[in-house]
């Protein structure tokens, strides 16, 4: 992530400082784009260099292998390495938290030239074009609040919507839409907004972004684009508000496709009827309501004069055309195996790190970071803000679902069961000496069968090492069993003492109970004396008299 923001800084010293960046920055404003618009949006320039953004990074500690991991630099063979992005403006690509993972470059000033408008950062470990959205991170909080996601095709065009006002768009980038990416807009709304150009609604990448969208049980409406004017062009041309009514104005998609298909053609002739029933038929067969299903059948039925039951009959025909990419990705997570013993044990640590958040501060760094995520990145964003709430914690992984999930769970959990823990941090002791084990006993797996690989081969060298580790990691685990053992023991004696003082201290207090008891006693059978008797003695005291 640094050296992405690192290069985010270069970019833009050259969009503000060099010739040509100046240039650039003035056909930014030009196309409408604000000032105050492209600093929020980090806009920069990649300069007509082949290293200048290399030696840069590397200028500023970053090695060279992490500046082509990170996508900004190719690495040609072992000595020669040359920058990705050069003469072009740059737009950042952020993550949920706004944190750069990649970047989209368009040429500009060798557009003449051989090589592509757009230049895209290629897959690495920060950035899945398959899943990334262009300004989700700005986007998030207003798709959610207006219960819409408003979907374009490109960068600028995503830019100028939030610049008009309409802020619940995002773009994808350099890939067409996948069930990925839908399924991150759906944590924020099921409902769809599409707009692109009407000449591209009948390709198939569109169409097959709308079935995946309608498949996944989104409400699908589509702006209708003509006269070549993209989302950016209507706002420059035609005014802020003119877009913001073309979102309003959008139209359910089997209404937009149906006025699509008869646009243009005589629902009276053959050959028209056939390219309309053929243009319609696929589009209707993927929906997946059959009462939506047979409204738009019996609507073409009347329309084109012709019988249900015939549109029926040749939708049948048709082909599905689902693919095992979407069916694999659809159900990705229902198929995800269950969980290791690892992860469970790391789990139930965490369970008491949540309820008792000063536990995270007997872990330390070296241990947490070694935990699988998210459990270790909840961990450590507990260790960071020791009093942050758990709502708070939950607004914080919103974005990242396996992490919600996880919290969520575990604190339902200590709500139904955390008080019934006698001893939660004897228990916290427990899952870390257990995860403890369980690594060591994968670690000598791992080591014996690296021996037995190198007998079977007959190489003595490295089998010395593997013999001289392994006895080394048994040693070191016996000396820790010893001290676990010596540690529980003493706890024991500390326990039974204490438990013998109290039976002391039960026995005595008893003791002096009993004495009091039978004191008032006593003193309750002195009070019962029969008056009679005192009487008849007094009367023999007087007679003797």
């Amino acid at each position: 992530l640094n050296v992405c923001d690192t290069a985010v800084k270069f970019f833009r010293t050259y969009l503000d400082k060099s010739k040509k960046g100046k240039e650039a920055m003035e056909y930014l404003l030009k196309r409408g784009v604000k000032e105050e618009t492209i600093a929020d949006w980090r806009l920069g320039y990649a300069p007509e260099s082949w290293s200048q953004l290399s030696d840069f990074l590397i200028s500023r500690g970053f090695k060279r292998e992490d500046i082509v991991k990170a996508g900004l630099a190719i690495k040609k063979d072992e000595y020669k390495f040359f920058d990705r992005f050069r003469s072009r403006i740059m737009f950042p690509i952020c993550g949920f938290n706004g944190e750069v993972i990649g970047f989209t470059g368009r040429i500009f000033g060798k557009e003449n030239e051989n090589e592509a408008k757009y230049l895209n950062t290629p897959n690495t470990l920060l950035y899945d074009k398959s899943k990334a959205l262009f300004g989700i991170d700005k986007a998030k909080l207003d798709i959610r609040k207006n219960d819409a996601c408003v979907l374009v095709e490109g960068n600028m065009d995503c830019i100028m919507s939030h610049q008009a006002g309409q802020v619940n768009c995002v773009a994808v980038s350099g890939t067409a839409l996948t069930p990925l990416h839908l399924g991150i807009i759906k944590r924020y709304s099921p409902n769809l907004v599409l707009a692109f150009d009407t000449d591209a609604a009948g390709n198939k990448a569109t169409q097959k972004g709308i079935s995946l969208a309608q498949k996944m049980e989104f409400s699908v409406k589509v702006i209708p684009l003509s006269d070549e004017k993209d989302p950016a062009d209507i706002v420059l041309h035609e005014g802020e508000e003119k877009w913001k009514q073309a979102v309003t104005g959008a139209k359910p998609v089997n209404e937009f496709y149906f006025d699509l298909a008869f646009k243009g053609r005589n629902p009276n002739a053959i050959e028209d009827k056939k390219k309309i029933v053929a243009m319609l038929l696929p589009v209707y067969k993927k929906i997946a309501n059959a009462i939506e299903q047979s409204h738009w059948l019996d609507k073409l039925a009347h329309s084109l004069k012709i019988k249900e039951a015939d549109l029926r009959q040749e939708m049948a025909k048709i082909k599905d055309d689902d693919n095992e990419e979407y069916r694999v990705a659809l159900t990705e997570p229902q198929l995800k195996c269950e969980k290791t013993r690892l992860e469970m044990i790391e789990e139930e640590a965490l369970f008491f790190v949540l309820g008792n958040r000063a536990f995270a501060d007997t872990l330390d760094l070296e241990t947490v970071n070694l935990f699988l995520p998210p459990a270790k990145d909840i961990i450590l964003k507990i260790k960071e803000e020791p009093g942050i709430t758990n709502e708070a914690l939950l607004a914080y992984f919103s974005d990242w679902k396996e992490a919600a999930d996880m919290l969520n769970y575990l604190l339902l959990k200590f709500e139904i069961s955390g008080a019934d823990v006698d001893n939660p941090g004897v228990e916290l002791e427990k899952c870390l000496t257990e995860r403890d084990n369980l690594i060591k006993r994968q670690a000598r797996g791992e080591i014996i069968l690296k021996i037995k690989e190198c007998e079977n081969r007959g190489d003595s060298e490295p089998l010395k090492e593997l013999l001289e580790e392994f006895n080394k990691l048994t040693k070191n685990e016996n000396e820790k069993k010893a001290q676990s053992e010596e540690k529980q023991e003493a706890a024991e004696k500390e326990k039974k003492s204490s438990g013998e003082s109290e039976t002391e201290e039960k026995s005595e207090a008893n003791e002096k109970e009993s004495i009091a008891e039978k004191e008032s006693a006593a003193e309750s059978e002195a009070e019962k004396e029969d008056p009679a008797e005192e009487e008849k003695g007094g009367g023999e005291e007087e007679s003797e008299g």
